[in-house]
């Protein structure tokens, strides 16, 4: 938090386009860009394959504390900005998306094993330049 903006901590981060106080906004870092303290649950939410210990306190904080501002039929609304007390109104699918594709992946593996099984997306990858045997279709395990 360099900037200093309310609410960013531990349990409280996310940083990615979204809606925005002005309008819609690609927030980026590093370095900081465009960051002007709006926090999108998507950002947190989608990264739960890669850190659940991390994950998980920020969406049970989320939750918790702005639930009822933040919260509604479809899931989490899509941004919101503590320093400007604006809380945003929409669903995006885009951003709805990762977070049910990266709960799965987080729950089954799912998504990475589809990929490891489309030669494909192994071949691009390769290209790409990534390497391991985790790329070959023989290492994605059977559901």
């Amino acid at each position: 938090n360099p900037l200093g903006w309310t609410g960013y901590g531990e349990n409280l981060w996310g940083l990615t386009a979204s809606d925005d106080p002005g309008g819609y906004l690609a927030h980026g870092a590093p370095p900081a860009q465009n960051d002007n303290g709006t926090i999108t649950p998507t950002a947190a939410a989608s990264s739960i394959v890669f850190a659940p210990e991390v994950v998980i306190p920020t969406l049970h904080n989320l939750y918790d504390t702005y639930g009822d501002v933040l919260w509604g039929p479809y899931g989490f609304r899509d941004a919101f900005n503590l320093t400007e007390l604006w809380f945003g109104q929409d669903y995006i699918g885009i951003d709805q998306g990762p977070i049910l594709a990266m709960i799965e992946n987080h729950r089954t593996g799912l998504i990475w094993k589809t990929m490891r099984r489309n030669p494909h997306v192994v071949q691009g990858l390769k290209a790409a330049g990534f390497t391991g045997g985790w790329l070959t279709s023989e290492e994605a395990p059977d559901d």
